[in-house]
């Protein structure tokens, strides 16, 4: 499932890319608009800012901007940052590796053969899903309602 965190990351960013071209947003409109608790997103904005995703500006007219073009940030990093692993079984794992416990054996593993299957489709659209894609995609939704 997907966490809290990962999925205001998403927002926020989404957000901050339908907002390019206009002067940084303030971490308290961002909240207000997408309904995020504030102190929750400091601290979302925060990771992505030291990941290079964000840029921030302090002081009068300061808040959060894009560092990125949208069609640069892809929901897979965004996941790293903000929960990690994306496989579901640590062993599975690419960047998060960790042998199970209660393993005997992982090569003859019909659980984590099945959940590697998963990873890579996963990884599949998550790698090839950005940003700029997600708002496209918000705006095809619009029209079609």
């Amino acid at each position: 499932m997907l966490s809290k965190k990962t999925k205001y990351a998403i927002k926020a960013l989404v957000v901050l890319g339908k907002n390019t071209d206009k002067p940084p947003m303030q971490i308290s409109k961002i909240a207000e608009e997408e309904r995020i608790p504030k102190k929750f997103l400091e601290q979302i904005l925060l990771d992505l800012r030291n990941a290079g995703f964000l840029y921030s500006k302090k002081g009068a007219g300061g808040g959060y901007s894009l560092n990125k073009d949208p069609k640069d940030i892809y929901l897979v990093s965004i996941m790293r940052i903000t929960d990690g692993p994306i496989a579901m079984v640590p062993c599975a794992s690419l960047n998060f590796y960790h042998k199970c416990d209660e393993c005997h054996q992982e090569t003859t593993c019909g659980i984590r053969s099945v959940f590697v299957d998963v990873r890579d489709a996963t990884l599949k659209i998550l790698s090839e899903t950005s940003v700029a894609d997600i708002i496209a995609r918000e705006n095809t939704l619009i029209t079609n309602i």
